[in-house]
């Protein structure tokens, strides 16, 4: 079974690139260090900073292994200079019909998602219903807040 392609800009993977490193060089050592003091404290059954020790090396082996499939699976958004029509790496503004505001957002791989920063999934209900249009078009988008009519103002 292949593994799902992760799209993100190179900015995106140079990021996820340092919290790897980061992880395997520094936090590992301060977990190790944790547990091997924790122990020191008697008695693992009843030993609550073993226990919260243990519990963080787990969740930060699990993002090593999540950080290294998202990089080896990674596929390089690159910047085509088209700007007519809406796909990954784009920021696409865009207008709630009848009478919504002005919103703009760059749609990026799952990796690089952050809404409060403009950046939206292409995963996403909206980014699913804008990507392939273009500037001008309308199109009717489901969300889980229900569906909503929008025009594309302009893509960059």
């Amino acid at each position: 079974m292949s593994e799902k392609l992760h799209y993100m800009t190179a900015e995106g993977k140079a990021k996820l690139e340092r919290e790897l490193n980061d992880l395997k060089t520094e936090k590992r050592k301060e977990v190790v260090e944790r547990i091997k003091i924790a122990r020191g404290f008697g008695d693992l059954s009843e030993n609550s900073e073993y226990d919260a020790a243990k519990d963080e090396q787990a969740f930060v082996e699990a993002r090593i292994q999540q950080l290294e499939v998202m990089i080896r699976n990674s596929v390089i958004i690159e910047d085509d200079e088209t700007t007519d029509v809406v796909k990954i790496g784009k920021a696409v503004t865009f207008k709630e019909l009848p009478d919504g505001e002005e919103e703009t957002y760059q749609i990026v791989g799952s990796a690089e998602s952050d809404p409060f920063q403009g950046k939206i999934s292409n995963d996403s209900p909206m980014a699913k219903g804008l990507i392939g249009l273009s500037v001008g078009e309308e199109v009717s988008v489901s969300t889980p807040g229900g569906d909503i009519r929008v025009k594309i103002l302009k893509v960059e």
